[in-house]
């Protein structure tokens, strides 16, 4: 009877054994496949009839001093299969493009953006930047323009050149202070040379109405030399309108800026005197 017992328990435990491996198989073949891109062809050129783009170039108009210009380009998948975008590269550091992590998955007939940030700091002119996009189909590439014009030179009234120069006559750092800071000082950083100049200086000494006490600088009657326009630059004219401008003086250039502008100013406006002593 023992025996009996022992045989009944041994087929029991197999049996639940074989009952458990078959559930445990019956849901292995119910899981959900997961999805892997063939990456075979990601090096190759994106066919077309695969991502329709709303455009692969685009551009945008800027005004020197802006701080970004932004892209946005919509994508559409149009073959019966998944498109899984790997990576997306842009051209340079100051651009940074914006989408979903990837690899992003794109199903049959789905679309979705890409946007893209350019970084306008230092940048004059016309600007070109790219955004490579690669995908498990092959690689496409998106081209941005910036095109970028000079900033008006604000023209003040009357009045407003009145009060300027009343501030200035009392404390000649005034034109970093106030109302003023708005041209002299958030519109420098990032610039040099002759962009620092046009966003700086020229609201002074190259306005229409140039107040008699500003001098024109392609017109001064003494020697001249890149020291000569970095001291005044950092230091100022002591009994005159004109600041100091280095950040150790308060004003709102650092050296490297001082030194370009110096070097732009001694390249337009050359010596229009002979050296002292001669």
């Amino acid at each position: 009877m023992q025996m009996y017992r022992a045989i009944f328990t041994i087929a029991a435990i197999f049996t639940v054994g074989i009952i458990s491996a078959a559930a445990q198989n019956s849901n292995e073949i119910t899981s959900a496949p997961v999805y892997v891109p063939d990456t075979t062809h990601q090096n190759d050129p994106l066919p077309d009839g695969v991502l329709v783009f709303d455009a692969t170039s685009k551009s945008v108009d800027a005004v020197e001093g802006d701080n970004f210009a932004h892209f946005t380009f919509s994508l559409t998948n149009v073959t019966p299969n998944i498109v899984t975008i790997l990576n997306v590269h842009a051209s340079c550091q100051c651009t940074v493009a914006e989408l979903p992590p990837v690899p992003w998955q794109l199903p049959p007939g789905t679309n979705g953006q890409i946007k893209a940030t350019v970084d306008l700091a230092g940048k004059t002119g016309t600007v070109f930047k790219t955004i490579d996009i690669t995908t498990d189909k092959g690689k496409k590439q998106l081209l941005l323009r910036i095109n970028l014009t000079p900033a008006p030179v604000i023209e003040m009234t009357a009045e407003q050149k009145a009060a300027g120069i009343a501030a200035s006559k009392l404390d000649r750092q005034a034109v970093f202070k106030g109302d003023c800071a708005s041209c002299h000082v958030k519109k420098v950083e990032g610039k040099f040379g002759q962009e620092l100049f046009k966003s700086t200086c020229a609201i002074c000494h190259e306005a229409t109405n140039r107040a008699t006490m500003v001098p024109d600088l392609a017109n001064l009657k003494l020697p001249t030399n890149v020291e000569f326009w970095r001291t005044w630059i950092t230091y100022g004219k002591p009994g005159s309108l004109m600041p100091s401008f280095a950040k150790s003086q308060g004003g709102p250039l650092d050296d490297v800026q001082i030194v370009s502008l110096a070097q732009f100013l001694n390249a337009i406006h050359p010596s229009q005197a002979p050296p002292a002593g001669n």
